[in-house]
């Protein structure tokens, strides 16, 4: 499964996390701050990472040893 970090801090909830990614795991507290739900669903392509015009997404692909 891999991790999804958000910077509350750095993010501006402008939602651009939630339009790009292809699997739609993300939600959104009242105040429109995206909270990854249903991480794994994650395919770990890093769109939501990619696209943040505030660097506030990290990523980080876990690699399943037993596959």
């Amino acid at each position: 499964m891999n991790v999804i970090s958000i910077n509350r801090n750095r993010c501006k909830r402008c939602g651009i996390c939630i339009e790009f990614c292809p699997v739609k795991l993300f939600d959104t507290e009242i105040d429109g701050t995206p909270i990854p739900q249903r991480i794994e669903k994650c395919t770990g392509c890093k769109l939501c990472e990619l696209r943040c015009p505030d660097i506030a997404i990290k990523v980080e692909v876990i690699k399943d040893e037993r596959q």
